[in-house]
């Protein structure tokens, strides 16, 4: 079985090791580098790095045209797509014998879309899991071949909870995409009265307000916009990143403060208080809740509407 693999970031890699296990894998594609950081450093894809540590050639396409030519020049059975980051145009998809498989984050039809595990972590979900599916021309909209259950955990971050899904994928695709070449499994159409959209989270979206709103929303806006693009709120008039939080059976201070109590960094929100773990003043490397309230010398902070 022949297989050409599309993916970008971290958790594609297990896809792609996955994929070296059960195929021979012709060619992976991956978006090309990108300045990335404070310093803009141009920096290759991790999959381009895993794909060229493992000896599969590496096409980085910058437009359609340059993807479909990749795609054919593959000649594979199957192509197999873990967070890739680009629509896949109809004409490729028809490319290779058996089309193309996606390694989708979450229970499809519920989150399609760019952010499936940042939305289920901000709608408060039980689980979510891995769908493994055959695309078609919509974002999300293919049939499913098969899904694996995960819980979310009460402590679980976008960050920790995509790497579970990223393992559980990739489990997917070494047990199921061999019979689904050969044609032994079949697919299922999803309901579209039953999708929602997980569309793509911008740092304005990350904002937190206290003051407004309840302490298990804003504990899941912290876990879900970790690691990026990072909960924030205004705090004397600069940013201040909240990195950590963990929701606290004490008497909250008044919804939008902080207090320094009994060494314990308490953010007051509306219903409830949460204990501030890891903080990120604007300008400054991550530390401690309490240690950037001892450098308050222990006054309270007001976050404020920007």
């Amino acid at each position: 079985m022949r297989t050409v693999f599309l993916g970008t970031p971290d958790e594609a890699v297990p896809t792609l090791a996955a994929l070296l296990g059960i195929s021979e894998v012709v060619m992976a594609i991956s978006q090309p580098a990108r300045p990335r950081g404070r310093g803009l450093r141009v920096d290759s894809s991790p999959v381009e790095d895993a794909a060229a540590a493992w000896g599969i050639p590496v096409r980085t396409p910058t437009n359609p045209e340059k993807l479909g030519e990749a795609v054919a020049a593959a000649g594979a059975d199957v192509a197999v797509v873990a967070a890739y980051g680009r629509l896949v145009p109809g004409r490729i998809l028809a490319m290779p014998v058996a089309g193309f498989v996606n390694v989708h984050f979450s229970l499809l039809p519920r989150w399609r879309g760019a952010s499936p595990v940042t939305r289920a972590l901000l709608a408060g979900d039980a689980e979510t899991g891995v769908t493994l599916m055959v695309m078609d021309e919509g974002l999300d909209t293919g049939p499913t071949l098969t899904t694996s259950v995960v819980p979310i955990r009460p402590t679980d971050t976008t960050g920790t909870l995509t790497a579970r899904l990223a393992g559980a994928g990739a489990s997917l695709v070494a047990e199921h995409l061999a019979a689904f070449v050969a044609g032994d499994l079949s697919s299922t159409p999803q309901d579209d009265a039953l999708a929602t959209a997980a569309g793509k989270v911008s740092v304005e979206e990350a904002f937190l307000d206290p003051a407004r709103h309840g302490h298990i929303a804003i504990d899941r806006a912290i876990r879900a916009f970790h690691p990026r693009p990072g909960a924030w709120g205004v705090v004397d008039g600069t940013r201040l990143k909240v990195l950590g939080a963990a929701p606290m059976d004490a008497e909250p201070p008044t919804p939008g403060t902080v207090e320094l109590r009994d060494g314990d960094a308490v953010l007051g929100a509306v219903g409830g208080a949460l204990r501030l773990v890891t903080v990120q003043p604007e300008g400054k490397a991550p530390m401690g809740a309490e240690a950037w309230m001892h450098g308050r010398r222990g006054v309270p902070a007001r976050f404020e509407r920007p």
